[in-house]
C-alpha cells in the first residue's frame, strides 16, 4: 500500500504559499479542501498564518446565462489582466457537480491563453454536497491565492441558483455577463440576480450582433432605472463587449476599479469586506453543525423519522428544528 507523505507543519506551508510556489499552493488549496479533523486542525493554523498577506487584490465574481460565454470572457479578461503586470487566479464554483461529478473548469481549453501562463493559476472548486461548503472553501482558496501574490482574483459560477448569492458574498465586484437579445432574457433573468450586479456587461457586441448587443444594453439600462440604485455612491452600468475579439474588455476592468475606488471613498468597500468575513464565520458555524448530525451515529438515526415525520405533515418544521436542537443540546 502507498502511503502519502505526511503533511508539512503549517507555517512551513505558509512559507511555500507567500513565495509563490505553484505546487505548495495546490497542495494547501487540497489540504482546506479535505474533511478529515488533522487536516482540518492544520489548514485552520494556515488560514490564520496567511491571514496578513490577504485582502490586497481585488475579487471579481462572474456569472452569466448558459451559452453567454464565461470562459472566453475569463480568458480574455485575465489574458488582458496579465498585459497590464497582474497576477491572475481563476476559481470556480460548481454546485450542478455534486450530480454530475463534473466541473465548469474541467475543459481548460476554453481558457487557453490563461491556462498555458505561468503568472495564471486556474482551479475549480469540487462540489461537496452543499452550496455552502463549496463557498467556504472557494473563499479560503480564494484567500491563499491573495496569500501567494495573485493580485486579482476572478471567482465564476455556473449561473443558476444561490451560487450567484454564495459568489457575491465573497467578492469586491459581482459582473453579470448577458447575450443580445435582451427582450427575450428579461423575462426570463431572475430579479434578484440583477438586484445584486454591480456591472452588467452584454457580450457578443461583435460583427453582426452589435446592433443586437446595443438594444440589449439599452433595455437593461431602463431595467436597472427602474430598480434604482442598490448603493448611494454606486449606478450598475451597463456594458458591451466582445469576448472573442477583446474589444471592449479594457473598459470592463476600467468599470471594476472605477466601483473599486468609489466604494473605498464612500467607505463602503471595508464595511462590506467585514460584513464578509463576519458572515463567512457563520456560513463555517452552519457548515459543522451539519456534520455533527452526519457524523453522530445516534442523530443520524432520529433525523430520517423527523424528517419524515415533518414531510407528512404530522410534525411541525418549527418542532421538527426543535428536536434535532435539542439532541445538539441547543
Amino acid at each position: 500500500m502507498i502511503h502519502a507523505p505526511p503533511l508539512p507543519p503549517a507555517d512551513e506551508l505558509a512559507r511555500g504559499v507567500r513565495s509563490g510556489h505553484r505546487a505548495t499552493l495546490a497542495r494547501a488549496i487540497t489540504l482546506i479542501e479535505s474533511r478529515k479533523p488533522a487536516h482540518r486542525a492544520i489548514a485552520e493554523q494556515l488560514l490564520q498564518e496567511i491571514l496578513p498577506d490577504t485582502g490586497k487584490g481585488a475579487r471579481v465574481g462572474i456569472t452569466g446565462v448558459p451559452g453567454v460565454g464565461k470562459s472566453t470572457t475569463i480568458d480574455a479578461l485575465g489574458t488582458y489582466l496579465l498585459e497590464q503586470g497582474h497576477r491572475v487566479a481563476v476559481l470556480a464554483v460548481d454546485p450542478s457537480s455534486s450530480r454530475t461529478g463534473g466541473s465548469i473548469l474541467g475543459d481548460k481549453t476554453r481558457m487557453a491563453r490563461l491556462s498555458m501562463d505561468r503568472r495564471a493559476f486556474v482551479r475549480p472548486s469540487p462540489a461537496a454536497g452543499t452550496l455552502g461548503g463549496v463557498a467556504a472553501r472557494t473563499r479560503e482558496t480564494l484567500l491563499l491565492c491573495e496569500a501567494a501574490g495573485y493580485d486579482v482574483v476572478l471567482v465564476e459560477t455556473v449561473g443558476v441558483g444561490q451560487s450567484e448569492t454564495a459568489v457575491a458574498d465573497m467578492t469586491d465586484t459581482f459582473l453579470v455577463l448577458m447575450l443580445p437579445g435582451a427582450g427575450d432574457e428579461l423575462q426570463g433573468i431572475k430579479k434578484g440576480i440583477i438586484e445584486i450586479a454591480d456591472i452588467v456587461a452584454i457580450n457578443k457586441a461583435d460583427g453582426a450582433n452589435l446592433p443586437r448587443a446595443k438594444a440589449a444594453a439599452a433595455e437593461y439600462r431602463a431595467a436597472l432605472h427602474v430598480l434604482g440604485a442598490r448603493e448611494p455612491h454606486w449606478s450598475t452600468p451597463v456594458l458591451t463587449y466582445s469576448g472573442l475579439t477583446g474589444a471592449g474588455i479594457d473598459e470592463l476592468w476600467a468599470q471594476v476599479l472605477l466601483h473599486g475606488e468609489r466604494g473605498r471613498a464612500a467607505g463602503a468597500f471595508a464595511a462590506k469586506r467585514s460584513a464578509q468575513q463576519v458572515k463567512w464565520m457563520w456560513t463555517l458555524f452552519d457548515d459543522r453543525l451539519r456534520e455533527r448530525i452526519r457524523g453522530d451515529a445516534s442523530l443520524r438515526a432520529d433525523v430520517p423519522a423527523i424528517e419524515r415525520a415533518v414531510a407528512e405533515g404530522t410534525l411541525a418544521p418549527t418542532l421538527g428544528a426543535s428536536k434535532i436542537a435539542a439532541r445538539l443540546g441547543l
